[in-house]
């Protein structure tokens, strides 16, 4: 008969596997992850060194290589799955907007751009291409910039806007301090955008800040 010990040792995949992945703790999860024998011991203890040192799962998937390779228990396993890990919750939130479908409401364009824009260490400028009937025609980075700001120009974004023959666009860019307020820089660029595509009658429905986890609609605002 297996002892309470080893029954514990079994209940975090044992309890995923039933069904009950939302009572599981962010340590347990990984642990699933990381275990590589019978026993999820050393994993959970690996787990809560990781959560402990970076703070929180998010820092934790962020960390690079050698930030995370100095972590004791962190090998060359460990460290691929932990970026593999994130690079398909990145691929499944983009998803969110397959190409060729319409968008069905504005949350699915924040998630999308969110798992898009949110972790970039720099600014950076893009355009989500529509049809005349809001199927995704793609999606595009157009311009990076430094930390604090990047340079947009209208006639590239005219230009890229008419080679995929987008009847609409949705831009948007993040801003790496975390905080989604839209600047006034912002808002003259939006207009500067708004009347260039104006000219060649592709309508600009919105203008997306991207922050840390939240953002802000300049269309919401009554900025376009």
């Amino acid at each position: 008969m297996a002892t309470t010990e080893n029954r514990s040792q079994r209940l975090p995949r044992t309890r995923l596997l039933s069904g009950t992945a939302a009572s599981l703790s962010e340590a347990e999860l990984l642990s699933i992850l990381f275990q590589r024998g019978p026993r999820p011991g050393a994993a959970i203890a690996l787990s809560r060194r990781l959560l402990g040192h970076f703070g929180s799962l998010r820092r934790v998937l962020n960390a690079t290589p050698p930030e995370l390779a100095a972590i004791r228990g962190v090998g060359d396993v460990r460290l691929a799955t932990l970026k593999a890990l994130r690079e398909l919750a990145r691929r499944y939130f983009e998803e969110t907007l397959p190409v060729g479908e319409a968008i069905r409401s504005p949350s699915d364009t924040e998630t999308f751009l969110l798992a898009k824009l949110r972790d970039r260490p720099h600014e950076v400028f893009c355009c989500l291409y529509l049809d005349n009937r809001h199927r995704v025609l793609g999606f595009e980075e157009l311009f990076r910039g430094t930390i604090d700001g990047t340079s947009v120009y209208p006639r590239e974004v005219v230009k890229q806007a008419l080679s995929v023959n987008a009847a609409a666009i949705i831009l948007a860019h993040n801003h790496p301090s975390g905080v989604a307020e839209p600047s006034q820089a912002d808002e003259r660029i939006t207009k500067r955008v708004k009347m260039a595509l104006e000219l060649v009658d592709i309508r600009l429905l919105d203008h997306l800040v991207i922050g840390d986890g939240t953002t802000t609609s300049l269309a919401s605002r009554g900025m376009i």
